[in-house]
């Protein structure tokens, strides 16, 4: 839950328009799944004409298609983009600092990436280091598919530090066209019912660095979700099938925040998402450093989810529930990825944790719509991180009194419909939004191939 929810229910709402026990024991402690009855089969061919694209710039041959101006592809293990000799100079007004400070820069413009389904809305995401002194820009320009263009929208302006010679990382608000527009981290048209789509987007990166200094922000990952989904208040439950694992996911509690770092929105119910995340990241065998967690409280407990909470904080947005923020975050991490995008079904987040990676999903739900959650939210996060044997969800929720009360068992049609719908009644009948399968997906930059494949099946490379 977050008590940004409301700002996030009015990111969402173009969407409602347009459409207990421990974990296994045969799980090692690390980022390595727990042993399962049945292989990850060799073939899972994703359906074509998905409603749901998700693409990424990540390979030497990626980068090279794109337009630089001052910029150098890295090769190696993790090819990407860097600075190489500024293409100008730049004056930026932090508005949250009030500071104005000169930068160097240089952009990257990736080739357009025509979409095979016309979306409605798209939310891009990243995976960068950004040294003190540097950040990136990152930006989406639209073609409508009557031939028209947006401008080019901030999608987030991004930095892993907030030092003395950082900016402060932010979305930015009031942006639009009359026609679109961006609330925070998603890109959506203003009227859907037009039958108005995005039918191609291209994105845009600049790399900023003070002056004077050979220091360089560098990205690897550079992508975006595009979706089209149907309107609808209901989702049919899909058949249980790859059932009967757990994978074990370390278990925090946001709740035992609550009231802490008031300048980081506040803990407890505001912190879903950095809790999922934290919890994510040191699965795959990483946390901050005892240095890194100097600053906090030492009477607080579990000061990594401290740490995430500050670290993926959004200036403009006041929380940190910014989607792209946390994928961001979680790839500061040595040989971590994330990515921002919609599963279509359990069937997806099954093929997923059988192959050994979690998924964080996205939902919101009254409190009679999700058995034994015992609360009801406007937008929370959690991890699905198993299936029992009959194909119910086990799930990390962070909204619990304790740590060892995090690991929860929720009805398998139940949780399905509360992530993938588009659309729900408040607890006073009106009509808000639902996620329509949001999820963050975490996992290493050398993946298996059985990992690739079923990467692949739900459409990221």
């Amino acid at each position: 839950m977050t008590s940004s929810a409301p700002r996030r229910t009015v990111l969402a709402a173009a969407l409602a328009v347009a459409a207990g026990a421990a974990a296994s024991p045969l799980a090692p402690a690390t980022g390595e799944p727990a042993r399962r009855p049945a292989p990850v089969p060799e073939t899972t061919p994703r359906r074509s004409k998905s409603p749901v694209d998700y693409h990424a710039w990540t390979t030497a041959a990626d980068w090279h298609q794109g337009t630089g101006h001052g910029t150098r592809v890295m090769s190696g293990r993790r090819p990407g983009i860097a600075l190489a000799r500024p293409a100008g100079t730049t004056e930026y007004r932090d508005p949250h600092t009030g500071k104005t400070a000169t930068w160097e820069y240089a952009t990257w413009t990736s080739p357009v990436h025509r979409l095979p389904v016309p979306a409605t809305e798209a939310v891009a995401s990243w995976n960068a280091r950004t040294p003190a002194g540097t950040w990136i820009a990152v930006e989406l320009r639209g073609t409508y598919s009557d031939g028209g263009h947006t401008p080019w929208y901030v999608m987030g302006r991004w930095t892993a530090g907030d030092g003395e010679t950082d900016i402060r990382r932010t979305s930015v608000d009031g942006q639009k066209d009359g026609r679109s527009a961006v609330s925070t981290d998603t890109f959506a048209l203003d009227d859907p019912a037009s039958g108005l789509r995005l039918a191609a987007y291209q994105l845009r990166l600049t790399l900023h660095r003070r002056p004077g200094t050979t220091a360089t922000p560098s990205v690897w990952r550079l992508g975006a979700m595009a979706s089209d989904l149907p309107d609808r208040f209901e989702v049919p439950a899909s058949k249980p099938g790859l059932v009967g694992c757990e994978l074990h996911v370390p278990r925090y509690s946001q709740e035992i925040h609550k009231g802490q770092y008031p300048q980081y929105d506040n803990g407890g119910e505001a912190w879903c998402s950095p809790t999922s995340s934290e919890m994510i990241i040191e699965y795959w065998g990483h946390r901050p450093t005892r240095q890194q967690l100097s600053w906090v409280d030492p009477s607080y407990a579990d000061p990594q989810v401290c740490h995430a909470a500050r670290y993926t904080y959004d200036y403009q947005y006041e929380g940190c529930g910014n989607w792209p923020f946390n994928a961001a975050y979680a790839a500061t991490y040595p040989d971590l990825q994330g990515v921002v995008t919609r599963l279509s079904s359990l069937t997806d987040a099954e093929r997923l944790v059988h192959a050994g990676i979690p998924v964080i999903t996205s939902q919101s739900f009254l409190k009679t719509e999700l058995d034994g959650a015992g609360y009801g939210t406007a937008g929370h996060l959690m991890t699905v991180i198993g299936f029992t044997p009959t194909g119910d969800v086990i799930a990390n929720d962070p909204a619990s009194p304790t740590d060892p009360a995090v690991r929860r068992v929720y009805k398998r049609h139940q949780f399905e419909n509360i992530w993938l719908r588009t659309k729900r009644h408040d607890d006073k009948g009106q009509v808000k939004s639902g996620s329509g399968g949001v999820c963050y997906l975490y996992f290493p930059a050398r993946v298996s191939a059985g990992q690739r494949r079923v990467l692949a099946s739900v459409g990221v490379r």
